[in-house]
């Protein structure tokens, strides 16, 4: 089965039920690993999680069904959780499907990939299967999500304290849950016992991490500020921002500029059209010098090869976790030089 990013809320639980493999993709890696956590949500019992990558499994791609059909270490149940980035997963996925035994749940979230991708069209028209694409979500979107996971949570916040959560976590709806999680915590708030939240309470459990702001050294970066970026590195260290967090972060920014690049299409008025987007507040106000800038750099190809060095940055961080913080200042060190290779020359390109 196939699923919009509007149907999918009404199509998550049946799809746990009946679904077997599922494959969410599209420029919003957050909403695709919402959504894979929506459906574990609708599990009787998800049991062990069994994390793979789409690396391994392009290199054994009998292993995806091997740990399927396989047995917990303490005989419970299981699922497999893999991140792919476009479509690593295909050969492993068709493998799984042409064996006959059923295995547990498969969850992949794949990373540059669509739902027209060779893996998608493998589940698509599968009872057992279930494709869904994600965009990035707009500034209005991620705010009314905001409030809904505050209701469950037993918090009553206005729209303006969930803006302010909603452009603090970057549009990632998984650090705002993670932001009302806190706030829940530090408020005792429950949905039996319901508390409102102040714009206080927010500085509360937002002071310690105040200064861990990454959006000066993604600025800086993305808008090949060479001059800047000494500097930031040098916060990024002194202040020890966890370098997967920070990569994050470029990811989120990168998305948007992707769904950005898609709606701007052939124009050339960047900043009429991001004055545009600011005023049917799908960006935030703040935010429009800085795109401005890397929307007029990173178009086209040029784009396409940012996506890739960030998802091969984020293959190594993780493969070589004692060393992350030397590879991701060094990595966005060739992001920077990348950004203006020749400041003589035109930046904008419509390829």
């Amino acid at each position: 089965m196939k699923a919009t990013q509007k149907e999918f809320a009404g199509l998550a639980q049946r799809a746990a039920r009946d679904a077997r493999v599922f494959f969410f993709c599209g420029p919003d890696e957050s909403g695709a690993s919402d959504a894979a956590a929506k459906i574990l949500s609708f599990l009787p019992d998800i049991g062990e999680r069994v994390e793979m990558s789409g690396a391994e499994l392009r290199r054994d791609p009998v292993r995806l069904g091997d740990e399927a059909r396989s047995t917990s270490l303490f005989g419970g149940a299981r699922h497999i959780w893999v991140r792919a980035q476009g479509d690593e997963a295909h050969d492993a996925v068709q493998t799984l499907l042409e064996n006959d035994v059923e295995g547990c749940p498969v969850l992949i979230v794949a990373t540059g990939a669509t739902d027209k991708s060779r893996t998608a069209k493998l589940l698509a028209a599968r009872p057992d299967g279930l494709v869904a694409m994600f965009y990035p979500p707009d500034l209005a979107s991620v705010t009314a999500s905001v409030r809904t996971m505050a209701n469950a949570a037993g918090l009553k916040l206005g729209s303006e304290i969930a803006e302010r959560i909603a452009r603090g976590a970057g549009l990632d709806t998984r650090l705002a849950r993670s932001e009302v999680t806190k706030l829940a915590l530090y408020l005792d708030a429950s949905p039996e016992t319901p508390r409102p939240v102040a714009s206080g309470d927010l500085d509360a459990i937002g002071a310690s991490t105040e200064d861990d702001d990454f959006s000066p050294l993604v600025d800086a970066v993305l808008g090949g500020r060479r001059d800047a970026i000494g500097p930031e590195l040098k916060r990024m260290r002194d202040q020890g921002m966890n370098p997967v967090g920070l990569l994050l972060a470029f990811e989120r920014r990168t998305a948007q500029l992707a769904g950005l690049n898609a709606r701007l299409g052939d124009s050339r008025d960047v900043g009429g059209f991001l004055k545009a987007e600011a005023g049917a507040r799908r960006i935030f106000w703040k935010d429009q010098p800085a795109l401005t800038a890397q929307l007029q750099l990173w178009r086209g190809y040029r784009l396409e090869r940012l996506v890739a060095r960030l998802v091969a940055l984020h293959q190594m961080l993780l493969a070589n976790s004692q060393n992350a913080e030397l590879l991701l200042a060094d990595g966005l060190l060739t992001i920077a030089r990348s950004a203006r290779p020749n400041s003589k020359r035109p930046t904008i390109t419509t390829s």
